[in-house]
């Protein structure tokens, strides 16, 4: 029996009713279903309703049946099996260090920070570049006026 997905009003063919009341489809009329609601210009609303489903029900259906078919257009690249790992690039630091002058490492700088959300931060025998770098970091700390 070969019945027209789009003009039938005969609804989809429970094969088996759960008793919490779910149902399960005949797959071969569920797929030519999700299949007629995936045409451009079909109402998925109108369809689902000609054919005793619920329209979110078979929103569900067409989204999966779309993420699969994505899923399996990723796995398979002009016919090679695609690697689950992404190679990393390291790439160099945007922000430069400013150029400092030479200072004489036994004279020791000490940082002291108390951050707004109570976190205290103290640096002690540090140098210019890294006091520098430190004041930096905490300079674009967002910190909310009030």
């Amino acid at each position: 029996m070969a019945l027209d997905i789009l003009t039938g009003s005969e609804p989809l063919r429970a094969v088996k009713v759960l008793s919490n009341g779910k149902r399960r489809f005949d797959p071969n009329e569920k797929d030519r279903l999700i299949e007629a609601a995936m045409k451009p210009g079909v109402s998925v609303a109108r369809l689902a309703l000609a054919r005793g489903v619920n329209a979110n029900q078979l929103r569900n259906w067409v989204k999966l049946r779309r993420n699969r078919q994505a899923q399996d257009t990723l796995t398979v690249v002009a016919g090679q099996e695609t690697s689950a790992f992404v190679p990393v690039v390291a790439a160099s630091p945007t922000a430069r260090q400013p150029d400092m002058p030479a200072r004489s490492s036994s004279a020791g700088m000490r940082l002291m920070a108390s951050l707004p959300n109570g976190v205290r931060l103290e640096l002690e025998n540090v140098d210019e570049r890294a006091l520098c770098a430190m004041i930096e970091v905490l300079g674009r700390c967002n910190v909310p006026a009030g």
